[in-house]
């Protein structure tokens, strides 16, 4: 497929009905604050969701899963040591996977660790554009879980932490960035209403992992993932009153937003 955008938004509208029909299953490592935010995602999305997280468990259920979703929020010992088991056990059979590094660069337990998933080639890396920079060596990272630099500032560091992953990567803000070291799009969709409720970034992670395991072209599926996602935060926004009802309307449009709505609004250049 020639990346173009409108051959992106004609995969996207593909891809949304894969994820539906195919029901793939996500393993979620994921931190404790967003558990339910990023089940209840994916079960909007048509997907499901296994929160599969403890040593034992981790690495036999990632062989068996459609894509795993490794999100560092909350890194205890007993996730970090599933973090591992379930990558390694990821790699071996094939399943894709994502790796959210949270706050890597500012915080000393979660930095290495991610440096060490980096290297062990996840299909997609998503972050702000401060986890970005950080995660590939060459930034101290952002305040916390919060961006210090911009999404242009981190798209040098993008393309070679694609490069050096063989993966995707996607950077999270107002326009979102997608680069797989070679290609490049940005898409303007998004409201400012997602960063005003829990797990708005986390669950993006666990969608993506979801649209990836619908097609090879991970690529692709990370375009469509961020392109639904987004265009149904706009749809939610645009009914919601605050923060506490964006999200319940939220849930809402991700189970409804369908092609018509992602004709009209998708903003990919």
């Amino acid at each position: 497929m020639t990346r173009t955008p409108g051959n992106l938004l004609d995969f996207t509208c593909s891809a949304l009905d894969g994820v539906r029909a195919h029901v793939p299953l996500v393993q979620c490592i994921t931190n404790s604050v967003v558990v339910n935010v990023t089940a209840n995602a994916l079960l909007a999305l048509g997907a499901s969701a296994a929160m599969v997280d403890i040593r034992g468990e981790a690495g036999p259920f990632a062989g068996v899963a459609s894509g795993l979703l490794v999100n560092l929020g909350t890194p205890t010992l007993e996730q970090r040591e599933a973090m591992l088991e379930a990558v390694t056990a990821a790699n071996a059979a094939g399943t894709p996977w994502v790796l959210d590094p949270v706050a890597v660069g500012s915080l000393p337990v979660r930095t290495p660790l991610g440096h060490t998933l980096r290297d062990l080639r996840p299909t997609v890396v998503r972050g702000n554009a401060s986890e970005i920079i950080a995660v590939t060596g060459s930034g101290a990272g952002g305040r916390g879980v919060d961006a210090s630099d911009g999404v242009d500032a981190a798209v040098s560091s993008a393309r070679s932490l694609a490069e050096r992953t063989g993966g995707v990567v996607a950077i999270s803000g107002p326009v979102d960035v997608v680069t797989d070291g070679r290609d490049l799009v940005r898409i303007a969709n998004g409201d400012a209403l997602l960063t005003k409720i829990t797990g708005g970034g986390c669950a993006l992670g666990a969608v993506m992992a979801a649209f990836a395991a619908v097609d090879d072209d991970r690529f692709a599926t990370t375009v469509a993932a961020i392109t639904v996602y987004t265009v149904a935060a706009e749809l939610a926004a645009a009914r919601a009153a605050g923060p506490g009802s964006f999200q319940a309307a939220f849930l809402d449009a991700l189970a409804t937003v369908d092609g018509d709505a992602l004709r009209s609004r998708a903003a990919l250049t």
